[in-house]
């Protein structure tokens, strides 16, 4: 251990770390014994007006105070000029190791004893472990963190002037975000360009000799899986069935054990947050922030829930591990204990710094805290919670039965399964609620009876547009990006305007896509996945010595800057517009498409001579639909409240209809336009009415709002839904399905045609 000797007897040890909340968490444990400082984020950053990059002396950063930092830099070297040793105890990761050593840069003057100390959790103990424990900056870490920082800032300061000269002012292009976009648009591209197949699915009711009734799913047809793929067919193969004998071929019977996940790391956390709560990456990080620097719990005081939530480590302390197993073994019994303790193991690329994501108490339950925290903090302490408590568990153990029916030249299966034991079933079920299928008791070779034949017509789907949950999986599995980057990504994304939410799924705006295109184009390499992954391996191999961060950037530069210069020279311009093939209903020309401060629209191309503009939209193929923006209707609806004049019906830029005076401007009265359909929501008094959002897309919200937050992006019909009791349906248009109403609920998947 470290002995460090104090120039004065009376001063005290200084820590520095991020955040304010911290400061208070620490300072109820450590007592009076120590000075508690906040640097309150990073202190020093590149400059905001220039490169601040030395392009041709090894890529030296010139660092300069973040504005508005002064005081806090000001204070911190006070502080560290009257203290013994210094420690600074940022976060454990490589941003946390670059806010340590700015912070050391700013204040080694006025005190050079300074040393690093860092901690998983933000406990008594794991604070004076680590303050036992001292060591020196990791240069390695910081320079990973650094090559990070100035790859971001020359990417995005080159090529982000690029884009203003030809697509529009106010663009940026980043370096691991634009392989994001990339992967959303060409996930838009690959449903546009999807063709259905049509394929019929078989049913069969049936009774055993015990008048039992279960069902059965046609399996093969001629020893092959079954594949019937056109309405000829599938009435042939029913005339057949309804003639055949259908008997029991063989029953399956065995005893199955399923074993718990392992703890959450930061990306899985954002994943099952966003899946299970709704919460964004960004509203998670958030949250578990908060979690993790602690929260007033009343007689406990400010206490930390939570470990480090930027981690890819599965790893558990053996002291996590005896704790959960004492509360599991307390308060569910032995047999809920698996017969030896879980070890999960970590991807090859972890870092394995610091644990996975869990309570930093595990005997602290979800309810025992649920008084002291926000509706947020609870949801998302009791999922981590219970996470990490299952995954210390026994396994579920399930009996499941397979029952093989033959029917002519056709076999059939049903399947079973009954929970035997719940193990970690009891506290975390990865597939939400656990529901039993039972099958009656069957012999080989029993005759059954067949009650009732369904034969249902289905078409292959396209594939899903990217859920944030499903965006970080999959930028996770490419190895792009880092967890603690994939909020930020997100947000990112969604500040500039180059894709939206639609229906919790990410969809690219006519920008966005366009962006792309020229970004693919011109920039193959950077936009390339592998690529981008393999940038991600080189800062790993800097973080751990084994390479130097001037030579990567050097051998990044040798070939980013020749596409720079041959882009600025070839890539094409639509700051003009962009020409399309729908042509201008007032002079006949070619309508283009512009990008305008409220988003993309369709212009002529003979302005200024012809200044007709009109919205558009995309169909299911990708193809361009013009939309009118002028009054919709100009017949009286009636009688203005305000000033007695007559009221029409216009739309708006954004697409949805309202209402308003005709005697405007000089009145300015106006109303949203009604859809007629009370909101479903239990005792609100609002209806539905229609609204544009600010990216140009019709949505149906609640006219309550903001008390009410209900809303739906497909026109709603009044009915009740006859599956789940839902009180709206919607109107939808598909490929597959045509004109059809169905239920607005995600988990229903009630549909029928639409009445003409």
């Amino acid at each position: 251990m470290a002995v460090f000797i104090r120039t004065n007897i009376m001063s005290k040890d200084l820590i520095i770390v991020e955040s304010p909340a911290k400061v208070k968490t620490i300072s109820r444990f450590l007592g009076k014994d120590y000075m508690v400082e906040a640097s309150v984020g990073h202190i020093r950053d590149l400059p905001k007006k220039s490169l601040g990059v030395d392009e041709e002396h090894g890529f030296t950063p010139q660092y300069e105070i973040i504005q508005g930092k002064k005081k806090v830099v000001n204070k911190l070297k006070q502080s560290a000029s009257r203290s013994g040793q210094v420690y600074l105890a940022p976060d454990p990761d490589r941003e946390g190791e670059a806010i340590a050593w700015h912070i050391a840069q700013e204040i080694r003057e006025k005190n050079p004893r300074i040393h690093r100390i860092q901690f998983n959790e933000i406990t008594s103990r794991a604070v004076r472990e680590a303050l036992d424990k001292p060591r020196k900056l990791n240069e390695d870490l910081f320079n990973s963190q650094q090559a990070r920082r100035v790859l971001d800032r020359l990417v995005g300061y080159k090529i982000s002037p690029l884009l203003w000269k030809k697509v529009k002012r106010g663009l940026s292009a980043g370096r691991v975000q634009s392989v994001a976009l990339r992967m959303i648009v060409e996930r838009e591209r690959e449903r546009q360009a999807f063709v259905p197949e049509e394929y019929w699915v078989f049913k069969a009711h049936l009774k055993t000799e015990k008048n039992k009734s279960f069902e059965a799913l046609l399996w093969k047809i001629s020893n092959k899986k079954a594949n019937v793929g056109s309405e000829k067919e599938a009435l042939a193969l029913e005339e057949k069935l309804n003639k055949a004998s259908f008997a029991v071929q063989s029953v399956e019977e065995k005893e199955r054990s399923r074993s718990p996940k392992p703890p959450f790391i930061t990306s899985t956390l954002q994943q099952e947050a966003s899946s299970r709560l709704g919460f964004t990456a960004k509203r998670t990080m958030s949250v578990a922030q908060r979690l993790y620097e602690g929260l007033d719990l009343g007689e406990k005081g400010i206490t930390a829930l939570i470990t480090y939530m930027r981690t890819d480590s599965v790893r558990v302390s053996k002291e996590a591990q005896a704790e959960a197993k004492n509360w599991i073994i307390d308060n569910l019994g032995e047999d809920y204990y698996p017969q030896k303790t879980r070890h999960f193991k970590s991807k090859g690329s972890s870092q394995d710094a610091h644990e996975a994501v869990r309570p930093v108490d595990p005997s602290l339950t979800p309810e025992e805290v649920k008084a002291s925290l926000s509706r947020d903090d609870y949801m998302l302490y009791r999922l981590i919670w219970s996470r990490f408590m299952a995954s210390q568990m026994a396994p579920a153990r399930f009996w499941d039965t397979v029952i093989t029916i033959k029917a002519a030249n056709t076999l059939w299966r049903a399947k079973g399964e009954r929970l035997i034991f719940s193990g970690f079933l009891r506290l975390y079920s990865p597939g939400g609620t656990q529901e039993e299928s039972l099958l009656p008791e069957l012999k080989q070779d029993e005759q059954l009876e067949l009650q009732k034949l369904i034969k249902e017509q289905k078409f292959t789907q396209p594939p899903s547009r990217y859920s944030e949950a499903s965006l970080v999986r999959k930028l996770e599995e490419l190895g792009i990006g880092r967890p603690s980057t994939y909020a930020a990504i997100i947000s990112t994304l969604l500040d500039r305007e180059y894709v939206i939410i639609e229906e919790k799924n990410f969809m690219p705006t006519e920008l966005g896509a366009q962006v792309c295109d020229l970004l693919v184009a011109n920039f193959p390499a950077l936009l390339d996945v592998n690529f981008t992954a393999q940038m991600e391996r080189d800062l790993d191999t800097i973080a751990m010595g084994k390479k130097d961060w001037v030579e990567v950037l050097k051998n990044f530069t040798s070939e980013f800057y020749p596409t720079l210069e041959k882009a600025n020279e070839l890539m094409t311009s639509v700051k003009g517009g962009k020409e399309t093939d729908i042509k201008c209903e007032q002079c006949g020309a070619n309508m283009l498409i512009r990008f305008g401060r409220h988003g993309a629209f369709l212009a002529c191309s003979r302005y200024p001579e012809c200044k007709n503009t009109s919205n558009f939209t995309r169909d299911e193929q990708g193809l361009l639909q013009s939309v009118d923006a002028e009054p919709v209707q100009r017949e009286k609806i009636g009688t203005c409240p305000e000033c007695g004049g007559d009221l029409v019906v216009k739309k708006a830029r954004t697409g949805n209809r309202f209402i308003a005076c005709n005697n405007y401007p000089k009145c300015k009265y106006s109303a949203p336009f009604s859809t007629g359909v009370p909101c479903p929501v239990e005792d609100c008094p609002g209806e539905l009415v229609e609204k544009g959002s600010r990216r140009g897309k019709v949505f149906y919200g609640c006219n309550q709002y903001p008390k009410c937050q209900y809303a739906l992006w497909n026109p709603p019909v009044a009915g009740k839904c006859p599956e789940c009791g839902s009180s709206v349906l919607v109107r939808k248009s598909t490929k597959t399905r045509g004109e059809h109403l169905a239920c607005p609920e995600k988990k229903c998947k009630y549909w029928k045609e639409l009445e003409q």
